[in-house]
């Protein structure tokens, strides 16, 4: 693992000595009693770990830099895939990924945030965090969705929409505002998963579907924990103290029973360990919840989506 987490740390370095004993067996000197021994504190130190993260931690799971992004799931889950650039009005934004493909033979439309790997990439990318621009890319190629009759399938993992000065002048907060009234209104079946960090109206842009999931160890709420930090408290660094005020990991807004419909279990140790794996499970999902949608007819589609959203609020007297 080329980068881990501080709660990984001890995880780290006893998978670095299972490594260690592989390479100095031979046929002379047999180490797999030790190497069964250390997998098993392993496997145990993992499940006391990951069953005891905190909102903070979850939030870091969130954002690894080895997370697969929306480019690793159209590998590992779509075939012919067929990018599309620009908004024909402005330019091509890289934080938003969209275009066609296949899930099993089936057209589709795929939309996603894509923060980048690399220094170079997360430049590019803009750390995933969209101007207008992408949005109104997303709108065009949803459009077209409902044109042909494709399912639309988005994946969400940014920060927010980008609060730059740029993006406000090319009119950031409308473009939002369309796509949130343009999705509910799509007679197409939407399915949204997040995948990562799901972070206020740059999130939502995206988010208006019939079926919205979420990863194990991904977030989603209304700001991120150092936004929010450092709105009450002056302080960005009680960004983990806000992240358990905030309730936004999945566990926290499963339990609401009125915003996700699932919750994706990741591999061990979270999909950053294993892309093939979290992007098989997350397509056995995705099929199921085609195949519900698809029953329903385009005005069925859009009173059930408008019916979610309705219900996503309590009044209390």
């Amino acid at each position: 693992m080329q980068f881990f987490l501080d709660f990984e740390k001890p995880l780290v370095e006893l998978d670095q000595k299972i490594r260690e004993l592989r390479d100095y067996s031979t046929d002379s000197v047999d180490f797999s009693s030790d190497i069964k021994k250390l997998e098993k504190k392993s496997n145990k130190l993992r499940d006391e770990i990951f069953s005891n993260l905190t909102g903070g931690q979850r939030t870091q799971l969130a954002r690894h830099q080895a997370r697969p992004h929306t480019h690793d799931y159209i590998k590992h889950i779509f075939t012919d895939w067929f990018e599309v650039h620009g908004d024909r009005n402005y330019r091509d934004d890289p934080a938003l990924v969209c275009g066609f493909a296949r899930l099993d033979g089936e057209p589709c439309v795929v939309i996603g945030h894509q923060k980048g790997r690399d220094t170079k990439e997360k430049v590019y990318r803009n750390f995933g965090m969209p101007n207008p621009e992408g949005y109104r890319k997303a709108l065009r190629v949803m459009q077209m969705a409902e044109q042909f009759g494709l399912p639309v399938f988005t994946f969400v993992d940014t920060p927010g929409a980008f609060p730059g000065i740029g993006a406000e002048e090319r009119g950031q907060a409308e473009a939002i505002a369309r796509n949130l009234r343009e999705m509910a209104a799509l007679t197409v079946p939407i399915i949204v998963t997040v995948t990562g960090e799901g972070g206020s109206g740059g999130a939502l842009a995206i988010a208006v579907g019939n079926k919205v999931m979420m990863m194990q160890y991904s977030v989603y709420a209304v700001i991120s924990p150092e936004g929010c930090a450092a709105i009450l408290w002056n302080d960005g660094a009680r960004g983990p103290e806000a992240a358990e005020a905030l309730k936004l990991t999945s566990m926290d807004i499963d339990a609401l029973g009125m915003i996700i419909d699932d919750v994706i279990p990741e591999p061990d140790g979270g999909a950053h360990n294993n892309h093939v794996a979290a992007a098989a499970t997350l397509k056995e999902y995705l099929k199921k919840h085609l195949a519900e949608l698809k029953k329903l007819s385009a005005e069925e589609l859009v009173e059930q989506r408008y019916q979610k959203f309705r219900a996503m609020s309590v009044i209390e007297k």
